[in-house]
């Protein structure tokens, strides 16, 4: 099929090691930078979800999921949309100015939310988090850019998400350990390790931008609204917009989904996996840990985006992401369809190969279609579809959870209509099913989940997700005519 072929005409592909050896110092500092950022980002990130919201985790916020997809909405806002102006910014001001400020309320962020614990406060603490998330991003983004030409661009935005993912992957295992010594350490730790980017500036020289030097505060955010009304940057953004809604369900709603319904006994002990990577459970055996689960994902970017990156090099861009979309939809439905966590595992992984497809060339095609001396504009830009996606999904899965998959919600249904209990709390809801039916912990779970099919939230994601690869077809050929065949 036209939409999935190469290109086979011109110049012979480069070999992977050359095009590794030709990038720029200032190319693998952005890179570490992002790593070490990441890192600690996805050491909170991964467990968070089990901390505002799981009904029976001991020292969690205990927050509604609901509460959650709202905290998670001005999350994605704060940390998605604001890089739509402060990549503007970073193209007028310079790439290390704007970083050493990202780290500074990043920093701060990870401070309060180890010590705020009311709704209100917790969400200024993620608020602050995003919005140094969002200063950060355009910085590297755009240093990134200016690092490497189109030729080698599809093999550096590669190198880029694989070290992103190596941060990712060592994130949960600091933030298992971390947790050892309480929820706070995770998050002081956390704003430990991003303060290590504070040295990392001093070790190569910020590249010139290209950027107009001597605009103004106003005129640069003027610029930056003005330039966006671009029609194929719009359409592009609400496709992917659909995109990263599916995505991010992996990170905010599977962890919960995870410690609810799936058992991995039986891959632990298939597998023979160290206690290392579990979560003990007193009332279904060891399991494997949501995080370590999720970390599969990170793992096998680490392992395979460079070479996957540099396969479809010669592909059009609009063409790898449609597959991409396609691929990580089918892997989301995978992972919540069964109890199994064998077929969850291999969800995740199928998700992962979506990813590799997608992600990265949404960055990589921003940048290889912003004018000259908008890089960091159009870096920044590329948030923006994160942030529509991620905050309106976090809203739908918060309602969706809440009403058709957080198990203790469904217990405390089950008693209502069932025993006539309605005076109990959501932590110990599940307890008393238990007591009240004789059975066992994971014959109650099995009971809930014939009676309320809790893996039908995923059809409705995956939908979402299948809706914007089919869009990006009809986009691809749209945009066709405007491209160079290597775009």
């Amino acid at each position: 099929m036209s939409t999935v072929s190469t290109e086979s005409s011109g110049p012979a592909r480069e070999g992977l090691l050359r095009q590794l050896t030709a990038m720029s110092r200032p190319f693998w500092m952005a890179n570490i930078m992002e790593m070490i950022e990441r890192l600690a980002y996805y050491g909170v990130r991964v467990v968070v979800p089990i901390y505002i919201a799981q009904a029976d985790e001991i020292g969690g916020l205990h927050f509604t999921a609901i509460e959650k997809g709202q905290i998670f909405l001005w999350w994605a806002l704060f940390q998605s949309i604001t890089p739509m102006f402060s990549g503007g910014f970073a193209d007028r001001y310079g790439y290390k100015r704007t970083i050493f400020v990202s780290i500074v309320f990043k920093v701060l962020g990870y401070v309060l939310m180890a010590t705020q614990t009311s709704y209100w406060a917790f969400l200024f603490g993620c608020c602050t988090l995003a919005f140094g998330t969002a200063i950060f991003k355009p910085g590297v983004w755009g240093t990134m850019v200016h690092s490497m030409d189109k030729k080698h661009s599809s093999v550096g935005w590669g190198i880029f998400y694989m070290l992103v993912n190596v941060g990712g992957f060592l994130g949960p295992p600091v933030a298992h350990f971390l947790y050892g010594h309480g929820w706070p350490a995770v998050f002081y730790g956390c704003a430990a390790l991003v303060s290590l980017n504070f040295l990392m500036l001093l070790t190569y020289k910020d590249p010139p931008s290209g950027g107009k030097q001597v605009a103004g505060f106003l005129e640069t955010f003027v610029v930056t609204i003005k330039k966006f009304f671009n029609l194929r940057l719009i359409i592009f953004v609400i496709i992917m917009s659909g995109f990263w809604l599916m995505f991010m369900q992996l990170f905010d709603m599977l962890p919960n989904f995870i410690v609810d319904w799936i058992d991995s006994s039986k891959l632990v002990a298939d597998l023979h996996i160290p206690e290392w990577m579990l979560q003990q459970n007193s009332l279904r055996g060891p399991q494997l840990s949501q995080e370590w689960m999720i970390n599969f994902n990170s793992g096998l970017i680490i392992i395979a985006v460079v070479f996957i990156s540099w396969l479809v090099s010669r592909m059009r861009r609009t063409h790898s992401i449609f597959l991409g979309i396609v691929c990580s939809s089918c892997g989301l439905v995978l992972a919540g369809f069964t109890t199994a966590g064998a077929f969850c595992l291999a969800g995740i992984l199928v998700f992962s190969v979506g990813e590799m497809l997608a992600s990265p060339k949404m960055n990589e095609y921003l940048g290889v279609i912003a004018p000259p001396g908008e890089k960091g504009l159009y870096m920044g830009y590329a948030n923006v579809p994160q942030g529509v996606g991620w905050g309106l999904g976090s809203v739908i899965a918060g309602h969706a959870y809440d009403e058709m998959g957080d198990k203790a919600n469904l217990a405390l249904d089950y008693l209502s209509r069932n025993f006539n209990v309605t005076d109990i709390s959501r932590p110990e809801a599940m307890n008393k099913l238990v007591e009240l039916t004789g059975k066992s912990h994971a014959e109650v779970t099995s009971l809930l989940w014939d009676v309320y099919s809790p893996y039908e939230l995923w059809y409705r994601f995956a939908a979402i997700g299948i809706a914007s690869a089919i869009a990006m077809l009809f986009y691809a050929r749209w945009v066709k005519r405007y491209e160079a065949p290597d775009v």
